[in-house]
């Protein structure tokens, strides 16, 4: 197999978690093995386990975290809530914005970090307005306590996008230990994967039981009823609700993956990108993303930024060497269904610059020097 981009990590360990479930436990459903996978992030995060909600995918998570804050908003009738969302993310936040029957606002995004330009979502911020979503863009929490400050100073509550981030630290403290909701993701290609999932993190308690309830189709503390192998039988629902709900098998995989963590897949993927980082940082062409030194990146994704008009040009030479590229992302403003009225410049100009290269705990040195090479000459031709 060539070169790739991403990929999962997964093993025996794995594959026998995933086996104990299915002949030693024989539930497939909501139950202990997320109850315990539930704990066990808790205990990683510093958190009550009351406030962590697994759910089958991190845009689940972001719906549900949406639903829930439109649900405590004091938003008039007729009117639709806004949410203020830098436009350089995964369609996965914009769709969650909508599913939530909220009307998503892209605002800009730094240059030099991807990640929200505070001084632009101020702009964008009207009496509707009732959440930010900032993104955690290539796993760097750029600044996010000045986002919190900020969403507080304008009573705002804060949806964080932390897909990428899982592993993470901001100035000492593991992002998901702090904040007021923050989202991840488990699909198979981030730090850590449960083959697809995600959870939240909510640090009040109205928003986390709004969450439980509604991943379990708003049957009413339904998810305690199953940890302790039982079921509603007389329930009552007042909420809208989905099946969002994390399977005891794709919890079994995220309890495993979790252990592997922080002795396996984030040293490699930080030792990677520090190779990565001393091998193009000083290519005359190439600009790398800043993050703030202090931090502690477990990083997802690899974006270089190529000036000088030549992206297209280097990612062709990547790719006639074997060496796959991804982009992320389009940006959300350019896409038919969440275009808007003002241009973002800095993500225009920024979406003509990046290109991601191959990072995942399964590439080693050599593969990335190789890429490195191979970008470097075809700046030089």
């Amino acid at each position: 197999m060539g070169m790739r981009l991403s990929r999962s990590i997964v093993g025996k360990a794995e594959a026998d978690a995933v086996a104990r479930v299915l002949i030693e436990d024989g539930y497939l459903g909501i139950g202990d093995e997320v109850h315990r996978f539930e704990e066990e992030l808790a205990a990683y995060l510093g958190v009550d386990p009351s406030r962590v909600v697994t759910v089958n995918s991190g845009t689940a998570a972001l719906h549900l975290a949406l639903d829930a804050v439109a649900a405590q908003a004091d938003i008039p009738p007729g009117t639709v809530g806004e949410v203020v969302v830098p436009s350089l993310t995964f369609v996965a936040s914009f769709q969650a914005v909508t599913a939530a029957g909220l009307r998503p606002v892209p605002c800009d995004v730094l240059p030099e970090t991807g990640t929200i330009d505070l001084a632009d979502a101020e702009r964008r911020i009207t009496p509707r307005t009732v959440a930010i979503l900032p993104v955690d863009y290539a796993s760097n929490p750029w600044r996010i306590d000045e986002t919190y400050a900020f969403a507080r100073s304008k009573g705002l509550r804060v949806v964080e996008d932390a897909a990428h981030a899982f592993g993470c630290l901001h100035h000492g403290r593991k992002i998901g230990s702090f904040g007021d909701v923050v989202c991840f993701s488990f699909d198979g290609i981030k730090n850590i994967t449960s083959g697809e999932g995600g959870c939240l993190i909510a640090f009040d308690e109205a928003t986390a039981q709004l969450a439980s309830d509604a991943r379990l189709l708003g049957v009413e503390n339904d998810a305690k009823q199953r940890f302790a192998g039982q079921r509603s039988w007389d329930p009552d629902v007042h909420r809208q609700g989905w099946r969002y709900h994390m399977s005891n098998i794709l919890a079994a995989i995220g309890r495993v993956q979790l252990k592997r963590l922080d002795g396996e897949f984030g040293p490699a993927r930080r030792r990677l990108a520090a190779l990565y980082r001393s091998l193009l940082e000083s290519v005359e062409g190439v600009a790398m993303l800043k993050t703030d030194p202090e931090d502690y990146i477990v990083p997802h994704i690899q974006p270089v930024r190529i000036l000088g008009g030549r992206l297209r040009h280097v990612k062709d030479a990547l790719a006639a060497a074997g060496i796959p590229t991804g982009v992320h992302y389009k940006p959300n403003h350019l896409l038919s269904r969440f275009s808007c009225g003002h241009p973002l410049p800095a993500t225009e100009a920024l979406y003509g610059e990046l290109v991601s290269l191959p990072l995942h705990p399964g590439l080693v040195e050599d593969d990335v020097r190789l890429v490195c090479k191979t970008l470097a000459s075809a700046l030089c031709s």
